[in-house]
């Protein structure tokens, strides 16, 4: 009997800790504490190379971590703060669930390496609007996410700034609430069964 409640709660505890997982509209407090400081690490390092020379992304990204990673994108140093300002309603527009997407393009380039290794097999520079996770940390919105955009979306225009708190898109966030709730519901009806 002891069991079969400990088993109860366990599967409680778990629904009711994935329906809280992900922040649903952007510029909410991160559950990641150092979410901007790996973005940047991933997407804005100094010293990339300038050229699309193969042989010289591979030895870059040889040399400062990455080769796990099959598909990267690098922003340009000189493009931090333009980057920030995505999770902003200047630069940015509310894409879905705590993504924003760039009102301008950016210029970057995407490195696809052999799985597992750091075997190079394209390098390409790309002018696209960014599709960024941005999430709220000491008090300021920043990126914490690159999403790809392989359908080279743009903004919408009826969409909110990244933001903006009054926009339609504020729905989901009282959807998780309802799943919370549905999820702790449950676990008290199974618990109380035991």
């Amino acid at each position: 009997m002891a069991l079969k409640a400990f088993l109860t709660l366990a599967v409680c505890l778990l629904l009711v800790h994935q329906t809280d997982a992900k922040n649903d509209a952007p510029c909410q407090h991160s559950k990641w504490n150092n979410g901007f400081q790996t973005f940047s690490k991933r997407h804005i390092r100094a010293g990339m190379p300038e050229s699309l020379d193969h042989n010289e992304w591979e030895k870059y990204i040889r040399n400062n971590g990455g080769c796990d990673r099959p598909t990267q994108s690098f922003l340009h140093p000189k493009d931090l703060d333009k980057v920030k300002d995505v999770c902003t309603n200047k630069g940015g527009k509310r894409f879905q669930e705590n993504l924003c997407i760039s009102r301008q393009t950016f210029t970057f380039v995407t490195v696809r390496s052999e799985p597992g290794t750091c075997g190079i097999r394209s390098v390409r520079e790309e002018t696209k609007h960014l599709i960024l996770a941005c999430e709220v940390l000491s008090n300021q919105c920043l990126p914490v996410h690159f999403e790809g955009n392989p359908r080279d979306l743009k903004p919408d225009n009826n969409a909110g700034g990244c933001q903006d708190p009054e926009s339609k898109d504020e729905a989901p966030s009282f959807r998780r609430t309802w799943l919370w709730l549905l999820s702790a519901l449950l676990c008290i009806v199974l618990y109380m069964r035991n």
